[in-house]
């Protein structure tokens, strides 16, 4: 891609921020979380300037369903793939609430932030994300904790699951809610399979630098995003939340390796289901 073509790319999405973002932020404060259109715009403006193609497979939770979704984390691309899909907000570190630009995005997207500093953090966000999930909405964890490299899986951490419980007792006639399992794969760029060397040009992590990372991103050509909705695992009052966490990694997995993603894994202990999938359906296949 030249300069010139990068320049305008650039130029329009700064043109759709400036139309969308300021309704947005009066929406916000108008309507709460019924403010959900802009983001959902605003990613798919950018997934179509920058040549994103973004399928899904499997059956997401319906509208208005509540659901924590576990979801592996290979760049910064996962946030604007998955985020164009359907009304949602994300748990992230505290520090990106800082960061320029990109702290004002995730904050239209109502991020739940994590200081991990400090102690208490994790009973705090817990209970943030346990009462938006009483509220019906759907939340995006990355349950790694961090992005990998885009050649294993690392470990699901549960220390956040205790969020599903949060949502529980907040609403007591709940029986359960559902976690979500959602792998995340880049199965082709330019329309030829993505080489293990290209995963790790794709993945944004460790203390790699997101400017140029961005720059060999615009450069690499069309890429392709596929997301997988696994199973959903009913989590209930008595559910084990080390157990529920074990099972999504299982179906994150399994889905990678479907997917073509080619993945590998750290080992993990064997886990059976915390509970049967509810209500999936037949899998489905759709374009953004």
């Amino acid at each position: 891609m030249s300069r010139l073509g990068i320049a305008w790319r650039v130029a329009a999405l700064a043109l759709a921020f400036a139309v969308l973002g300021p309704p947005h932020w009066i929406a916000l404060r108008l309507l709460g979380r019924r403010a959900t259109l802009a983001p959902i715009l605003f990613h798919r403006v950018f997934l179509r300037l920058f040549g994103v193609r973004v399928t899904q497979s499997g059956t997401p939770p319906a509208p208005g369903e509540a659901a924590l979704v576990l979801a592996n984390h290979v760049s910064w691309l996962d946030i604007v793939a998955v985020g164009s899909l359907r009304p949602l907000s994300f748990v992230a570190k505290s520090e990106i609430a800082g960061w320029p630009l990109i702290g004002t995005l995730a904050g239209l997207q109502r991020t739940i932030y994590i200081d991990r500093q400090r102690r208490g953090a994790t009973a705090t966000v817990s209970t943030a994300v346990g009462h938006r999930l009483a509220e019906g909405e759907l939340v995006v964890l990355f349950a790694e904790g961090t992005t990998g490299d885009g050649t294993r899986l690392l470990p699901f951490r549960s220390s956040l699951v205790g969020a599903a419980r949060a949502a529980l007792q907040a609403e007591a006639g709940r029986g359960r809610v559902r976690l979500q399992p959602l792998a995340i794969a880049y199965p082709r760029r330019n329309g030829l399979p993505v080489t293990r060397a290209e995963r790790a040009e794709i993945a944004w992590y460790g203390d790699m630098e997101l400017v140029p990372h961005l720059a060999t991103f615009v450069q690499g050509g069309p890429i392709d995003v596929h997301v997988v909705w696994g199973a959903p695992i009913a989590f209930e009052a008595t559910t084990d939340r080390k157990v529920a966490t074990a099972a999504a990694e299982a179906e994150v997995r399994a889905a990678l390796r479907g997917a073509g993603a080619g993945v590998g894994t750290v080992p993990a202990p064997d886990a059976r289901p915390a509970a049967p999938g509810i209500g999936l359906q037949e899998p489905e296949i759709a374009t953004v």
